[in-house]
């Protein structure tokens, strides 16, 4: 590893123990704050370490493990990426500042239990992560990825939560948010390549269309940057998902002005894990979910990480997601 990055991931690695902190403090924690691998939050304990003891595992489903395509059966491990960076509670870095830890990081290895492989995590991007997926160097992508019906067309999903994304803005902003329009003539940080992206896009085009200022979209390259442009007021918002934006803002004083499905109005969106179209591997994804919704595991990991609020009853297989982009 370079020093460079090992810098990096150091500084990220802070970041996400300063968000946990800070996260204790606002929140009025149970008064010791927890350990120095421990944040205690309201009776919830957030577990920072790169051991992960608390983590929620599953006895293999042999009924299940048997509809995982043979050649993946006979190397007995189960390839799966995910972002990394400074985003409690879905990834970020422990206290070694090298291991993910987080929901979704605890989702795939739950998967692979119910399956009865192994986990071999990659990290990347997350442009990286469809990358990984399309050369056959992963199996699965867990990383808070929206269901959309132009990534359908290259991949095929496992819902396992709700989609849902928030307008996180300075705690001195002096702006509200009413409907899109509210959004003319800001700059607003978002993620390449994500549900939110093109939600934005859409919106803007709908503005422009009506004689509005445009929006700004700002890009970087880590959570950790966007935060730190608003906190300098150098963006008047960021979109991102809801629930690293609910836990940030609890952390820095911030303000969630609004949240919305990760559809918009089109319908209510949902986060699943991904494979490669039609390479035989998605049913049993859905079905390990669903076993583990069925059995309390599922329940286990939200409420481990604070994520109940986003829960589905049912995994379903590819259902209709965002809507393509409108090209012309």
């Amino acid at each position: 590893m370079s020093l460079a990055r090992s810098r990096r991931r150091r500084i990220t690695a802070l970041a996400a123990l300063t968000v946990l902190g800070l996260f204790a403090s606002a929140c009025g924690g149970n008064g010791d704050g927890g350990t120095s691998e421990t944040r205690s939050v309201n009776g919830l304990s957030y577990d920072l370490s790169p051991e992960q003891s608390g983590r929620i595992h599953s006895p293999k489903v042999d009924s299940i493990a048997a509809l995982v395509p043979q050649a993946i059966r006979d190397r007995g491990t189960l390839v799966v990426t995910g972002t990394a960076g400074s985003t409690p509670p879905l990834g970020f870095y422990a206290t070694d500042d090298r291991t993910v830890v987080g929901s979704e990081v605890d989702f795939g290895i739950l998967i692979g239990d119910i399956l009865g492989l192994k986990v071999e995590r990659r990290n990347g991007d997350f442009a990286q992560n469809f990358v990984k997926i399309d050369s056959g160097e992963a199996d699965l992508m867990v990383s808070n990825a929206t269901v959309t019906e132009e990534r359908k067309e290259k991949y095929d999903f496992a819902t396992y939560r709700l989609d849902n994304i928030a307008l996180e803005v300075p705690g001195n902003a002096n702006w509200t948010y009413q409907d899109r329009k509210s959004l003319a003539g800001k700059k607003i940080g978002v993620t390449a390549g994500t549900n939110q992206e093109q939600l934005l896009v859409a919106w803007n085009d709908q503005n422009a269309a009506e004689g509005l200022p445009k929006l700004e979209l700002a890009y970087y390259q880590q959570a950790s940057d966007y935060y730190l442009a608003l906190s300098s007021n150098r963006i008047d918002g960021y979109v991102g998902p809801n629930p690293s934006a609910q836990y940030h803002s609890a952390t820095t004083g911030n303000k969630v002005l609004t949240t919305w499905s990760g559809a918009g109005d089109a319908l209510q969106a949902e986060i699943a894990a991904m494979t490669r179209k039609d390479n035989g591997l998605i049913g049993a994804v859905q079905q390990a979910i669903q076993y583990a919704i069925d059995h309390g595991t599922y329940k286990q990991v939200l409420d481990r990480w604070g994520l109940s609020g986003e829960s589905v009853s049912q995994s379903r297989i590819n259902p209709p997601g965002l809507p393509k982009k409108k090209k012309g």
